[in-house]
């Protein structure tokens, strides 16, 4: 199971759609993504205002972790039905 890694949502966890065909970004490359975005757009508060697109959202860490880091608004894109019921949740 996957966990968001910093901001208002920090520990929560998120459910992994089973099966082989989904596979969570890992925390470290989560926390070297935001890393960067946060050196790119001015410090830990640098996702505030912004907009986010989360293609191929799977289990939709990526996303929910750019919301509980203060992004304004994320878009979860998934084409698989059953994945985007466990991402609801």
């Amino acid at each position: 199971m996957t966990r968001i890694i910093a901001g208002q949502a920090r520990g929560r966890r998120l459910a992994v759609p089973p099966g082989e065909g989904t596979r969570p970004t890992g925390d470290r490359a989560r926390e070297g993504l935001f890393s960067a975005l946060a050196a790119q757009f001015g410090g830990p508060s640098g996702l505030s205002g912004l907009a986010v697109l989360d293609l191929f959202a799977g289990s939709g860490a990526l996303g929910l972790e750019a919301l509980s880091r203060g992004a304004r608004a994320v878009l979860l894109v998934e084409a698989d039905r059953r994945v985007t019921q466990v991402i609801a949740k």
